[in-house]
């Protein structure tokens, strides 16, 4: 076959005046190849000009063509390969023609029903594209995988990224309500593949059967909940770059972190930084384009979206409700059916419209028990403090140890440790951080007292005394002073109830109810002093 550089040569002596059959014998062609040379200044490329004839074929075109096309509602991974029509047109149909044959048809076959594309380009602030991400990240406990939830702008290619303990639900809603926060707007339109979270059914053609959540987060920031054609994500191309950029680019070499926070941080850096860049094909950074972008996009309403999984439960003796098969703790109080909210990192539990308990969300199936839940039944069933794990394990600040040391010393094993549960159960209603203040006071005022004073008054009604003066502030229940702080032989007065008369009758001179207190009155060796008699509560409150 003649190359150009042999027409280039032909040509050339023809132009110097040798005729044709001269260049065939000085060049060695035949004169039909020169004549060819002479017509055109190049080769030109083969072409078929008859159809090809399949004569062994021939008879199973259409047996092929109808496997092919029923092949078409058949699963993606259930269909036939060129090998496997082979082996039945030789089993079921007696064909005789060899497998090249068979393969080269199918090939040109599919080859023309391959899709073709247009290219598109979306309006600002109408089209925003989700899909989730996979990544390695080296934690102080080891390497582990974590899915990253991904949003793009179709027009100005603008991301955001959101590391989340899983792909659920209520992950999603999650990650979209901290998205749309980031981004300060909402696209018209929201697209996603189809993830059975999501989308709970595929009917005809882009219809779809959303989840009632999903379409309530819709509702609530006014989007259009869209969703691709299955198998079809060229549908959402600019969210599938960014799978990459977060792979290849974000988090390469694998991060190091503490925490899932400080990798949201990073990756937030990194969608801040990527603004700065312009995309191939465009002479507008991505911060410029997302300026019209979010110029053209909806408002976001006045209240985020509460990014929850409501679910109905049922208490059982165990003061637990079941979700997602981990068992939650709830309060003495709650009793029958109760509404669970599941969110992606916290389950809380509302009884009689109100949240009654809260848990960190658990993924590998542990119970999550509070013991501050079960405070109630202890002070009934005291033996549980020293053989149940949910209290042999429960992490106390340091003050407690000995405080219920010296409760036992004082009042004896079994009335200690009721007095030691009683201080416990001040936990259910006021915050650890004032009850260890209140039981640090105590211990102070204890150690303080010399020849065991202290310790004889050291209870669980001097500590609740403590933390109600700490609930109470300053302002209202004055400077809460340690019991060594009292000066010691310090005589109070017993109250004179004899005032109250003279403000109710307004007499001058009323006979005093209760004599003044001698010389013998005991000696105040607490802040709060000793407990009124029930004679004087009662005239008081006759008064």
């Amino acid at each position: 076959m003649l190359t150009v550089e042999d027409y280039r040569k032909i040509r050339i002596a023809q132009r110097d005046g040798l005729g044709i059959r001269a260049i065939a014998r000085t060049l060695h062609h035949s004169r039909r190849k020169v004549r060819q040379a002479l017509a055109d200044a190049e080769p030109k490329p083969y072409t078929r000009t008859q159809p090809v004839t399949r004569p062994k074929l021939g008879a199973f075109l259409a047996i092929i063509q109808q496997i092919l096309q029923d092949d078409q509602q058949a699963p993606r991974k259930q269909r036939h390969t060129a090998m496997q029509v082979f082996r039945r047109l030789v089993g079921e149909h007696q064909y005789r023609g060899g497998y090249d044959a068979v393969r080269r048809y199918i090939g040109l076959q599919v080859q023309a029903s391959r899709p073709t594309f247009i290219p598109l380009d979306h309006p600002p602030g109408q089209r925003l594209e989700g899909d989730f991400g996979h990544i390695h990240v080296d934690y102080p406990d080891g390497r582990r995988l974590v899915p990253v939830l991904l949003l793009t702008w179709s027009f100005s290619h603008a991301p955001f990224a959101l590391a989340v303990p899983s792909e659920r639900l209520e992950a999603i809603l999650a990650g979209m309500v901290a998205g749309l926060t980031f981004f300060d707007c909402v696209a018209k339109e929201v697209w996603w593949d189809n993830p059975t979270t999501l989308a709970t059914a595929i009917l005809r053609g882009r219809e779809r059967r959303v989840q009632e959540r999903y379409t309530a987060l819709a509702s609530h920031y006014r989007f259009e909940p869209r969703f691709c054609m299955p198998a079809s994500g060229w549908e959402k191309p600019h969210v599938e770059n960014r799978v990459y950029d977060l792979q290849r680019r974000w988090c390469t070499p694998v991060p190091r972190v503490q925490d899932d926070q400080e990798l949201n941080t990073h990756l937030r850096r990194c969608c801040l930084a990527e603004r700065k860049r312009t995309v191939a094909g465009q002479t507008q950074s991505i911060g410029q384009r997302w300026a019209l972008d979010k110029a053209a996009a909806v408002t976001l309403p006045t209240h985020p979206f509460d990014p929850c999984v409501p679910a109905a439960g049922q208490v059982d003796h165990y003061q637990t409700v079941r979700y997602d098969k981990v068992r939650y703790s709830v309060p003495r109080h709650c009793t029958g059916l109760v509404t669970l909210k599941a969110y992606a990192d916290r389950v809380a539990v509302v009884h009689r419209a109100q949240v009654v308990a809260e848990h960190p969300r658990n993924y590998q199936g542990r119970p999550q028990l509070d013991p501050r839940h079960y405070l109630v039944t202890l002070g009934r069933r005291p033996g549980a403090l020293d053989h149940s794990n949910l209290y042999r394990q429960w992490q106390l600040p340091a003050a407690f140890a000995p405080l219920r040391a010296q409760l036992e010393a004082r009042h004896g094993t079994s009335a200690g440790v009721r007095h030691y549960i009683r201080v416990l159960q001040l936990l259910a209603e006021h915050p650890l951080t004032r009850v260890q203040q209140a039981v640090e006071a105590a211990l102070a005022g204890a150690a303080g007292e010399s020849g065991g004073g202290g310790l004889a008054l050291l209870d669980a009604d001097l500590i609740g005394a403590h933390v109600e003066r700490l609930r109470q502030g300053p302002a209202e229940g004055g400077p809460v002073l340690p019991d060594s702080a009292v000066p010691q032989g310090l005589r109070v007065p017993a109250p004179d109830l004899g005032r109250f008369n003279q403000l109710l009758t307004g007499s001058q001179d009323p006979a005093p109810s209760v004599p003044p207190a001698s010389a013998d009155s005991p000696p105040l060796s607490s802040p709060l002093g000793p407990p009124l008699p029930s004679s004087l509560l009662g005239d008081l409150a006759h008064a």
